[in-house]
């Protein structure tokens, strides 16, 4: 199966590796080219253009960085609807807004193309290792001929019906993971203060109700001020942004992610955008403790 893929930044480069390692024929593009180098040594071609990819291949991805980028890549010159068409499929696993989703929907339909809006949850590491949730919407009959490509991307794909409803769902998703990870900094914060040792902690939590993988995995490197980027805290915060927006849309009170996402944002002016969102961490110790 050939596959154009567009955006190689930390997930998409991954995603494109793994598609590679599985036998696919993977022909790239990024806006900045030299990240393509990695992926041509694993035997992949690249294509100067978006529409170059689309040209070129059946089937396209893209995994880019928020809906500008997403609605870039589509509508600038040398973008995707300058060849996409009857019999060609455009599959866009970008986190952006259900309206944003919508609007390249309509674009590709209008051309006589197919899309489906599959964005993913999961970070760096289930990246490289196949083991995404894909929350994919829109055409059926896409989503289907795409399904080979993402049992290799991710460990289940779900189905959600019409577009706008992975956009959503993903919303959601990252919407509680915010959440989460600032009601955890406290938490350590709050140990610490308290005389406690937040490692410990880490140990009570890790065998108690609330015990989740995002906990394990960031805990530590918390603890040691170690923020290396798998999900950076600039598009945490753009997805918490966005999420507020479904709520505002939908008459639906959060206080809680609105407050999380004003940690966010103080982060982000503090020069934390490019770490990972778990750098959040920063603000709460700087805000009443030193865990």
């Amino acid at each position: 199966m050939e596959v154009g893929f567009l955006g190689l930044g930390i997930m998409g480069k991954a995603m494109a590796a793994n598609l590679l390692r599985h036998g696919f024929r993977v022909t790239v593009w990024n806006r900045t080219l030299s990240k393509c180098e990695e992926l041509v040594a694993m035997g992949a071609t690249v294509g100067e253009t978006p529409a170059a990819v689309v040209a070129k291949c059946k089937y396209t991805i893209a995994m880019l960085s928020d809906p500008s980028a997403a609605l870039s890549v589509v509508f600038d010159k040398d973008g995707v609807l300058e060849q996409i068409g009857e019999g060609k499929g455009y599959v866009d696993m970008s986190t952006v807004d259900d309206a944003t989703s919508c609007k390249i929907s309509e674009a590709v339909k209008q051309k006589g193309g197919a899309f489906v809006e599959a964005p993913v949850s999961g970070s760096k590491k289930p990246a490289e290792d196949g083991q995404l949730v894909i929350l994919a919407a829109g055409d059926k009959a896409l989503y289907d001929d795409m399904v080979p490509a993402f049992d290799v991307l991710g460990k289940r794909s779900f189905f959600l019906g019409e577009i706008g409803n992975g956009a959503k769902m993903k919303l959601v998703v990252n919407m509680i993971m915010g959440s989460m990870m600032n009601a955890f900094s406290e938490g350590l914060c709050l140990a610490d203060k308290s005389g406690l040792s937040p490692q410990t902690l880490l140990d009570v939590l890790d065998l108690g109700a609330v015990a989740n993988p995002m906990f394990k995995m960031k805990g530590p490197s918390m603890l040691q001020g170690s923020y290396n980027p798998a999900f950076p805290l600039k598009h945490q915060q753009k997805d918490m942004r966005l999420a507020l927006s479904l709520g505002d849309e939908n008459a639906v009170a959060m206080p809680v992610a609105a407050a999380a996402n004003e940690a966010f944002k103080k982060a982000r002016s503090l020069g934390l955008a490019d770490l990972d969102f778990s750098a959040v961490h920063e603000v709460l110790k700087g805000a009443g403790g030193s865990a």
